[in-house]
């Protein structure tokens, strides 16, 4: 048994069944995100089509099929030096909030200002190569947080943004067509969070996907005009150095920076959380390899033209669960880079419904949501949901502002006395869910150490949120001296209380046989170290052995998790 698993570590194939199923659901992932800013593109900047299809998505294209193919190789060199052959590849696709922000915070301004469409490009495609560099740099930061940072804090902010940005939308989408979309998300909880298999082994990915489309067409959701329109756009498109757009748009860079900075950050905060996530899972990677390959991604596509920094994808555990390993991530790149090239997404729209498609963005959100909550021990709950918290409030202050948008007018015009009246402590939230990410980090490890009575390392959290408090890289709207003084004192005076009980030599909470069994599963949290010294968490290091089914995550997901393993080998 033993020479089986060598020979085959050694020799492991590109491609198993579990990639099959991986790749309908990550793939689909990726295609909605690229559908999405397509549409943003066209429909909110007005972009013309030329230069969304002969420039703009060439561009992401080969950034996605690079960053894919090395996260590949990166899953094969791990499953090698480990001796495993249940590695599974990262998720890397075009970040989802940066999507958003980009249009409508850094290049729809621009628009309206100036009606110049490629003004506000130029702006974009700046802004995106600003944020590779500071991932560049994250890159040699991020290691040094994720070794000290509680991992009830780096799931917790990650369950925040997963929850937030990547699952309500969705699920939104999803309940305006719920007579699409209910039967594809069932579909694709049994076959992926059970051990029930489809006849003839049918990847449940493409099935939902075919089974949502299915009922689109005969429910009549779905046009062939519109099919035919769309056919006719098609039209191939190679990237090409767009060097003189990126220049343009840095010459006037002062103003980027206000957002670029603590979305760099949020980056490399999201791709440090992201990599705590695959560990957590069983597939322990280096940190700073990621960084420096998402932000050479973001710095190449932005030098073709891309205005959408790509990014290690939240999702890891439900692609392992699912079966895949290292070539659903290639797959994935290459076929979108194709579709990409080829300007086919106009025609993708008209065929695929939306709803047939959100279900599996609401999936990796409940995955992710659960991951926060089982492979943290429960006495560190409390923290888990600090660190939810200001992503809500980021999210929720984000839907105010829209729809305030589209009634003609701000938050400001109606002035925070009357939101107040009617219950809405917006001002109070504005504050809570800048940098968001960054913050729920903050928090949640305050409260972990709060908890364990280890009240140094909570007195240096909270003197670190002080200090980013008071340059606005955590709730302030702009990067700025004194940025918001009342909450960087508010910090302050959590690190003097935390300090004082410091000075009292209170013992430290000790470990219960869960979370000690947790430490022994996952690589040992920052939080549950058993003595005072400084934990060293592991990047690129083989784990300790764990039981089978444990490269899921606890619960549900580590049966599916295994039956996924059996079905991909």
């Amino acid at each position: 048994m033993v020479k089986t698993t060598e020979r085959t570590a050694a020799n492991l194939p590109l491609w198993v069944r579990g990639d099959t199923n991986a790749f309908f659901g990550f793939g689909v992932n990726v295609l909605v995100n690229v559908l999405t800013l397509t549409a943003l593109c066209l429909g909110v900047v007005k972009l013309s089509s030329g230069d969304v299809f002969g420039t703009i998505l060439p561009a992401l294209g080969i950034a996605l099929v690079a960053g894919n193919i090395y996260y590949t190789v990166l899953a094969r060199r791990l499953a090698r030096r480990e001796n495993r052959t249940d590695v599974t590849a990262l998720p890397y696709g075009p970040s989802v909030p940066h999507m958003f922000i980009v249009i409508f915070v850094i290049m729809l301004p621009i628009y309206l200002r100036t009606q110049d469409a490629r003004q506000a490009w130029q702006a974009g495609v700046a802004w995106a190569f600003i944020i590779g560099v500071i991932v560049l740099i994250g890159a040699f930061v991020g290691p040094y947080i994720r070794r000290y940072a509680p991992r009830a804090a780096l799931l917790g902010t990650l369950a925040g943004i997963s929850i937030t940005f990547i699952s309500m939308n969705p699920a939104g989408q999803m309940w305006r067509m719920a007579w699409i979309a209910l039967p594809v998300l069932a579909l694709l909880l049994i076959g992926l969070l059970t051990d029930v298999r489809l006849p003839g082994n049918i990847p449940i990915g493409l099935a939902a996907l075919l089974l949502g489309t299915a009922i689109g067409w005969i429910g009549g959701a779905m046009s062939v005009p519109d099919v035919s329109a769309a056919a006719g756009d098609i039209a191939l498109g190679l990237p090409s150095l767009q060097l003189g757009l990126l220049f343009d748009g840095l010459s006037e860079m002062a103003p980027l920076l206000a957002t670029a900075i603590p979305l760099g950050v949020y980056n490399f905060t999201e791709g440090m959380t992201n990599v705590e996530s695959a560990a957590t899972a069983g597939d322990n990677y280096n940190l700073r390899s990621v960084l420096l390959a998402d932000g050479a991604g973001a710095v190449i596509g932005s030098a073709l033209g891309s205005p959408f920094p790509p990014a290690v994808y939240v999702g890891h555990p439900g692609w392992k669960a699912a079966g895949g390993r290292s070539g659903y991530s290639m797959a994935t790149g290459v076929v979108i880079a194709v579709l990409c090239f080829l300007g086919m997404f106009g025609l993708l729209a008209t065929i695929f419904p939306t709803a047939a498609i959100v279900p599996i963005l609401l999936y990796i959100g409940l995955l992710i949501g659960a991951q926060a909550f089982q492979a943290t021990p429960r006495v560190h709950a409390a923290a888990v949901v600090a660190a939810l918290i200001p992503n809500i409030a980021a999210w929720a202050t984000g839907q105010m502002d829209n729809v305030l948008a589209a009634a003609g007018t701000t938050a400001a015009e109606v002035g925070d006395p009357t939101l107040a009246g009617a219950g809405v402590v917006y001002d109070g939230l504005l504050v809570l869910g800048q940098g968001a990410i960054l913050a729920g980090l903050v928090l949640g490890a305050v409260v972990v150490f709060i908890i364990d009575k280890r009240f140094t390392r909570a007195a240096i959290f909270a003197a670190v949120g002080s200090v980013l408090s008071f340059i606005g890289l955590i709730h302030g709207e702009r990067i700025e001296w004194n940025a918001n003084g009342q909450v960087a004192l508010g910090y302050l005076f959590v690190a003097v209380v935390c300090g004082l009980f410091a000075l009292a030599k209170i013992p430290p909470r000790e470990p219960d046989p869960e979370e000690r069994e947790l430490d022994r599963q996952h690589g040992g949290p920052a939080a549950a170290a058993p003595t005072p010294a400084p934990p060293v968490h592991r990047t690129g290091e083989p784990e300790p052995s764990a039981p089978p089914g444990s490269e899921g995550t606890a619960g549900s997901e580590a049966t599916a998790g295994s039956e996924a393993t059996t079905r991909g080998r």
